[in-house]
Parts: C-alpha cells; structure tokens; sequence
C-alpha cells in the first residue's frame, strides 16, 4: 500500500472516529423530541426497551392506531418476497395448510395469491388482538378474502404443514423454542424472512412505526441458527436481503444489523 493510500485510510479512520460519537449524540438529542429517528435506543431484552417508551408515545404494536401502518405496502410483492414465493410454490401441496404467524392481516396471502394456488390450502394469520380486530373488520367489509382464518392464540391453530414468519422475529420477546411449543405439533417445513441479525451479542431497539414505539431485536446470528438446530431442523436455504439492513440511529457503533431469510426442513 502506497503512502497516499495509508494516510487516506488513516483520515477515513479519524474521521470515522469523531462522526460516530457526533452522530449518536445528535440522534440521542432527536430522540427527545417529535422529530426522532427511526431506530432509538440500546437494551439488553425486549421489557426494557418497553420500559424506556417516552411518555406520550403507544409502547408496543398491539394497539388500534398501529394496526393499519402500511397494510397496503404489505399486500404488494417486495423483492425480498421472492426466495418465500419459490420456496412455497416448491413445498404447499393442495389441502395443506401454511400457518402464517405474524402475518398482520393476511398481507402474505394477497401478496402472493396471484402466483401460487391458495384456494387450494388453508391459511390461518396469526398475530396480536388489536390487529386481528382490524383484521376481522377489514374482513367483514369485503377488503381481506374470506378464504384467510384469523387467531390470535398460537394453541388454536391446527396443525400445520408450513410455517411462515415473514418480518416476525425482530418484534417476537420469547426464543425460538418457545415460539413452536405454542405450536403443539412442529411442522415440516418452516419459512423465515426479514430476520433481524447481528454477529455480536443480541441488542433490542426501539423502531419508531407511527405513533408507537416498537421492541425491535437484532439477534445475535449464531445463536440464532443454533436455536434452529435444537429443534431438529435443518437450514436448506439462506439468503440476505441488504435493503434492510438498519443501524440504531442513537447507537452508530453496534454496527448494521443483516436481515437474513431461512427455509427449514426436517425429517420425520
């Protein structure tokens, strides 16, 4: 490496040094005020970034005002969609029923039931009261199909033959494990997608989405994976979505998070 190359690293480097520290400082000062940035915030679990909400602000997601944020976004199909498009046309026979958890209200479905046959599956969302009541009204006015089942009790739902969680993890406060033991029976094939990663310890923010401030979790990849295993499934694909990677506005320095997305499969 040249002289000019060392002393133009050397620069970036400083420059980094001093930006970083100015910039959690300005975005900590915004977080205070209507103007915050997206990401606020670094805790070590989900209670205590609830605890951290600023007063006036909706703690959580599970509130009427939320319920409706971007549901028309939702119900088109992202790039990010399409891994979960191939790996659901390649798996969901007819008569099998996919368990959409997290699925807002039924955004997957619609998205998807211009290119693959859902008539022919059961599909059943679930996801917090207050959005399954939106849901239900939505429903009952003719804007959601009648075809999609809503619940709001994990141990409700029949058993399944495909799980998805599309943009689920970063807002779920129980592990992995724990998610499937509401399940009852474990399905064969499990499809993840937006989950929020990191190579460090697992950090949980607060993500501004409309009036509320939400848990958001960056969870620590390994250990993630390592989950998965545990519970007898093997990873048969993975794929990174870098549109949406997201760095805690107030906290610069933890690095990006890398949303990745899994299919899961086991034998027996």
């Amino acid at each position: 490496m040249g002289v000019y190359q060392v002393l133009r690293s050397a620069r970036r480097a400083a420059s980094n040094r001093i930006a970083l520290p100015l910039r959690a400082g300005w975005n900590r000062l915004l977080a205070l005020t209507p103007a915050a940035p997206g990401f606020v915030g670094a805790f070590p679990d989900h209670a205590t970034a609830m605890a951290h909400v600023p007063k006036g602000r909706l703690a959580g997601y599970d509130h009427d005002a939320v319920a409706d944020t971007s549901f028309l976004r939702m119900c088109q199909v992202q790039s990010h969609d399409y891994p979960v498009l191939y790996w659901l046309h390649r798996h969901l026979l007819p008569g099998q029923h996919v368990l959409d958890y997290g699925g807002h209200m039924g955004t997957k479905y619609i998205a998807f039931a211009p290119y693959l046959p859902l008539t022919e599956a059961t599909w059943t969302v679930i996801d917090l009261p207050a959005i399954m009541g939106a849901a239900a009204a939505r429903q009952a006015a003719g804007d959601i199909p009648a075809e999609i089942r809503f619940l709001s009790d994990p141990s409700a739902a029949a058993p399944a033959d495909i799980l998805l969680a599309s943009g689920l993890f970063q807002y779920l406060d129980v592990p992995l494990a724990t998610l499937f033991s509401r399940l009852g029976q474990r399905p064969r094939v499990a499809i993840f997608n937006k989950v929020a990663t990191r190579e460090g310890p697992s950090v949980t923010t607060l993500e501004k989405i409309g009036p509320a401030r939400v848990p958001y979790q960056f969870r620590n990849r390994a250990g993630f994976e390592a989950e998965i295993a545990a519970l007898g499934y093997r990873i048969v694909d993975r794929w990174d979505i870098p549109a949406l990677s997201h760095v805690i506005d107030t906290h610069p320095a933890l690095g990006p998070s890398r949303s990745l997305g899994y299919v899961l499969e086991r034998d027996g």
